[in-house]
């Protein structure tokens, strides 16, 4: 795996977002689990996430990963950018996407941008409000990402023409 936490699976990218250690006190001392927050994308248009518990951190990201593989969701994708703007949610967090021009760039915090990095969007400007939870930011992401639509998909939806 590279310094910047992804890997390549075939076509499909992984990002570390999250590992987080659990202590269980027990009589010869403690126990110590990982749970790792992984985000998978192919970097056209198809992400999804996943969330892995084990005893060692390479167990958790393994068990992430397999679970982010299998819930890729298809992102619409216009030129470099989000269709529209889209505020996503979940629980207290709160995720605004907002489409930007041509060479703006990610400007993103961490978990927001390896979603949508994964997505394959290159220019959005973005901004989370409530909870700063990477978990939550991640859901409330993927929250917005499901409700973006691009002008033919609601064309077909009204049946009219563009």
């Amino acid at each position: 795996m590279s310094s910047d936490g992804r890997e390549g699976r075939g076509d499909h990218h992984e990002k570390t977002v999250q590992i987080r250690r659990c202590a269980c006190v027990v009589k010869g001392g403690r126990r110590f689990s990982f749970t790792a927050l992984v985000v998978v994308g192919d970097g056209k248009g198809r992400v999804g996430y996943g969330y892995g518990k084990a005893g060692e951190v390479p167990g958790a990201i393994e068990k992430a990963t397999k679970q982010g593989n299998r819930s890729l969701v298809s992102v619409p994708i216009v030129e470099t950018t989000v269709p529209h703007e889209v505020i996503g949610r979940f629980r207290s967090s709160r995720v605004k996407l907002i489409p930007a021009k041509p060479g703006t760039g990610l400007k993103a915090g961490e978990a927001v941008r390896a979603v949508v990095e994964s997505a394959g969007v290159a220019d959005i400007l973005t901004k989370c409000y409530g909870s700063t939870n990477p978990m939550n930011v991640v859901k409330a992401t993927f929250d917005a990402l499901s409700k973006l639509r691009t002008r033919e998909q609601v064309a077909s939806l009204r049946g009219v023409e563009i």
